[in-house]
């Protein structure tokens, strides 16, 4: 039985800069590359289709450029050890390459067991380290040093040579219905996969980027200015690495140093979060600090589902709802905003809200989306409590109501010294516009001036609690960074 070696992808979607690809070039003995869509994990909550079409597109981007070497990612919709098992009826696997994957608990579970059989099976894999996020450690001494010592290695300048082994047939491939599904991807959304995730790069550092540092927080302008890296990053198509380097030796870094200055922070504040979501995965579905057990929330289905569809009677709310839903991307103020509502205006628990942000997410990042959504939801007992006024940053980001009327056109007509605050159109105003409030429009579901005092008192009155106090401690000892 021939000996081969297999590459198994991830959150690593690309041809360069690969380590486990430029290990397996190396090993000497044949290798295949492998994508699988599990089931235990796409069937999860915080997964959805958008997701899987992103991915499935980014495979066929590197399907294209491993043409010419007669290669191919082969896709499994199975369960690793299906797959495994499958492919060692075939071949004699002797080593395994892949990327460490901070995922959530599933994935760990999953892992352990994929370590399990590969020791009973003579099997070596081989995991290396993603981004600047590190394995095992239990605090953040010496982390920020490490991770410029990662950013500044040489960027791996991937070769690939001829595939020589006969093509994979396998039953374990995509049914017919699930891959319609993953070809009918939006247009909507960010084109995926590396050739694209370098059109946006460079397009940020040619002539995007300028304005990124003065735009960052307006929900219109900030769609073009940002960097809009996100989702490449999130799933692979850039490793942060490629994306650090580009944008620090550009021609253009000194002339917009202020805002290639703020990408790059970004890039590291990346491997910051999931670097917690390493150590804690229980972000996901406790309260990392569990003194924010004990806090009870407001369960009301009704304003739980009016957030959900972008019908909370608050103009910026729900326009960034709407486009968030239809896009895949919002920015990261807007998002923060989109939280601190759900949580203080509305009173509910975080956990109601995060899956439905991580489906709508085309970026989502597991270490990220967990961490920021308890950052934000004031849960980690030792974060500055941020309550976003969404009347406040509609006035100050989106003053003419641009971005309002593109994504609740109910409000289209609506004169921009009401767009922000509609419920206080008296009727003959509403009259002029064409829109009754209550009818085409909701009214303000909670007065935001009561709800926001009642969640300050309840959110700062907490922090007092002996056990809020004791998990702080613990969480500044593990997650503070240190030089």
């Amino acid at each position: 039985m021939t000996q081969i070696n297999l590459v198994w992808l991830k959150r690593d979607l690309r041809m360069r800069d690969h380590e486990p690809m430029q290990s397996a070039e190396k090993a000497g003995l044949p290798y295949l590359i492998i994508y699988l869509f599990e089931p235990s994990l796409i069937s999860l909550p915080d997964t959805s289709m958008r997701h899987l079409q992103f991915v499935y597109q980014s495979v066929l981007v590197m399907n294209t450029a491993l043409e010419k070497h007669q290669r191919k990612v082969n896709i499994f919709h199975s369960e690793f050890e299906t797959a495994l098992d499958f492919i060692r009826q075939q071949y004699d696997v002797q080593q395994i390459f892949s990327y460490q994957e901070s995922g959530v608990e599933m994935t760990w579970k999953r892992d352990k067991n994929v370590k399990r059989l590969c020791n009973e099976n003579g099997i070596a894999w081989r995991q290396f380290q993603r981004d600047g996020i590190q394995r095992g450690i239990h605090n953040r001494i010496g982390w920020d040093k490490s991770w410029y010592v990662k950013m500044s290695e040489p960027i791996i300048q991937n070769t690939y040579s001829k595939n020589e082994l006969p093509p994979l047939k396998h039953p374990l491939g995509l049914e017919k219905a699930f891959q319609s599904k993953l070809e009918q991807y939006s247009n909507a959304f960010q084109p995926a996969g590396e050739v694209n995730a370098w059109k946006y790069l460079r397009s940020f550092a040619d002539q995007r980027g300028a304005k990124y540092s003065y735009h960052i927080s307006k929900p219109t302008e900030s769609r073009k200015s940002c960097g809009r890296i996100s989702p490449y990053l999130s799933w692979g198509n850039l490793s942060i690495k490629q994306a650090y380097q580009y944008i620090k030796s550009h021609e253009n870094f000194n002339k917009h140093k202020r805002s290639f200055s703020g990408l790059l922070t970004r890039l590291k504040w990346h491997c910051h979060f999931i670097q917690k979501f390493e150590v804690e995965c229980e972000y996901e579905h406790t309260c990392i600090n569990r003194g924010y057990e004990l806090l009870e929330r407001n369960d009301s289905p009704d304003l739980l589902t009016a957030w959900k569809e972008g019908r909370t009677g608050y103009p910026l709310i729900d326009a960034n709802m709407r486009c968030v839903m239809a896009t895949g991307w919002i920015n990261f103020r807007m998002r923060a905003m989109l939280v601190s509502f759900l949580c203080y205006n509305l009173d509910q628990d975080w956990r109601k809200g995060v899956y439905h942000l991580a489906n709508q997410f085309l970026d989502y990042e597991p270490g990220i989306h967990y961490p920021q959504f308890q950052m934000q939801a004031g849960t980690t007992g030792v974060n500055t409590i941020r309550m976003y006024n969404p009347v406040k940053q509609s006035t100050d980001h989106d003053p003419e109501g641009i971005f309002i009327k593109k994504w609740v056109p109910e409000l289209t007509e609506v004169l921009t010294i009401h767009i922000h605050e509609p419920w206080k159109m008296t009727a003959l105003d509403q009259s002029f516009c064409g829109v009754k409030i209550g009818e085409d429009y909701p009214n303000a579901i909670i007065n935001l001036e009561e709800s926001g005092k009642v969640a300050r008192n309840k959110i700062w009155g907490h922090r007092t609690n002996d056990a809020v106090k004791t998990e702080s401690k613990r969480i500044i000892a593990t997650h503070t960074r240190n030089s």
